[in-house]
Order: structure tokens, then sequence, then C-alpha cells
């Protein structure tokens, strides 16, 4: 089995029909082998989706949108196709193989789309055996995305939007460029110093505002659009 659905129901931005899709081998070298959860429209090819603007049932109003990192022509391209064509088993009502698929597995909540589309207690269901996971949401100031700070980082982009997710009691991923400051309350991601999602988990919310926040240096292909809409 390469994956598998385990969430299907409305976006909580505009009502459209989005689907949880887990799969179970990753060859992404900064994540290593986890667990990648996908969040897609049912309806509609992610890159279409991202053309006309219906990908923000999945992604909202997030303020990275021109700026992504996903390449989704890509891997959450080839997620959706073959869930068009009926490639992934639905598990919804099969929790106990579920839980054996997932059983000491690090998860990463959303590689696509923002975990905070999906409700909490379904998240629980697919981590219930799971050895720990990473998750980012930039649905942090929404009300119905609050339950989501036991999960999730809020992913911000400025020093004043991380104060304020931390007012609100979630801890924070930032993104910066170089010439920023780290805040006392921030370590360094260990990503940059080569270490592997799946061997670190910091960045899995667990309601614990009073510990370190995460910041990161921009990377990727959109890293000079970042540096300059930031500097």
């Amino acid at each position: 089995m390469r994956g598998f659905i385990f969430y299907k129901g409305r976006s909580p931005i505009d009502n459209a029909e989005i689907v949880g899709i887990a799969t179970l081998e990753s060859k992404n070298g900064k994540t290593g082998n986890m667990v990648q959860t996908w969040i897609l429209r049912t309806d509609t090819h992610p890159l279409e989706a991202r053309r006309n603007g219906s990908d923000r049932a999945y992604c909202g109003d997030c303020p990275m949108h021109s700026e992504c990192y996903i390449e989704w022509g890509k891997a959450p391209s080839n997620v959706w196709k073959t869930y068009a064509r009926g490639g992934y088993m639905d598990l919804r009502r099969k929790p106990a193989l579920m839980r054996r698929l997932t059983m000491g597995r690090m998860v990463r909540l959303g590689a696509a789309g923002d975990p905070a589309m999906i409700p909490l207690q379904y998240w629980l269901r697919l981590l219930e055996t799971a050895e720990g996971w990473t998750g980012y949401t930039h649905q942090w100031r929404e009300a119905w995305a609050q339950p989501m700070r036991e999960l999730c980082m809020a992913s911000v982009e400025t020093a004043a939007d991380a104060d304020l997710a931390r007012a609100m009691g979630w801890r924070t991923f930032r993104v910066k460029t170089r010439a920023q400051p780290i805040a006392k309350h921030e370590i360094e991601c260990p990503s940059d110093k080569g270490r592997r999602c799946i061997d670190c988990g910091a960045c899995d919310g667990a309601l614990k505002p009073s510990s370190a926040s995460i910041v990161i240096v921009v990377h990727g292909p959109k890293a000079k659009q970042f540096e300059r809409a930031h500097a």
C-alpha cells in the first residue's frame, strides 16, 4: 500500500470538498522518510486550483502564496492523480488498520495544504500510534484553527506576527531573511545544520508556549523574492 485516505470533508474556508491523504514512503532529504500527508481538493488538480484560486480551500489566505516553496506540479500533482483514479484505500472506517500503518512512524502534517483545514480529532486518530509529528499552519489567527495549537506551529514571517501568535498560545516557526536577528525565545532550525525532521521532531506544537520557537533562514527557489519583500 502506497498510501490511504484518512479524511474527507468540507473546507472551513469555502465549504469545498477536501481530502486528507497519507503516503507511506518519502525520498524527501530534508524531512527523511516520514509519513507525508496531503490536503487537496477532491475535484481539482493542484495546478489548476493554484491557477484559478480554488486552492484557497486548503491553503487559506496564505501570505506566502506567491513565494510558496512547494512544487505543486510534482509530488502534490502525483498524489492527486493517484487519488483521482482510485489509487488510495479509504481507511476512514478502518482505524485499526490506520493505526498499524502509522505505528512508530514520524508523520508530517501538511506536505501540501494547511493542516488546520482538517479538524483536530481526525489528526489525533491518525497520530494515535505514531512516534511523533511535525506541523505548521498559517491559519493561526482563525478561531476555528485554535485547537490545532496542540499539534502545529504557527507559521509566521515577521517578528510582530511571532509575538502575536505566542500571545495567543502558539509556538512559532518563523522564516527570516539572513540579516534579521533571532529573538531570545527562538532557536535556529536544526535542518540548517543538516539534521532531518524525522530525527528532530521539535515542530510538534504540543501546547508548549513557554518552550523555544523555531526560526529558519529563507531557502528554496523563492528565497530571493522573500528577501526582497522583507528587507
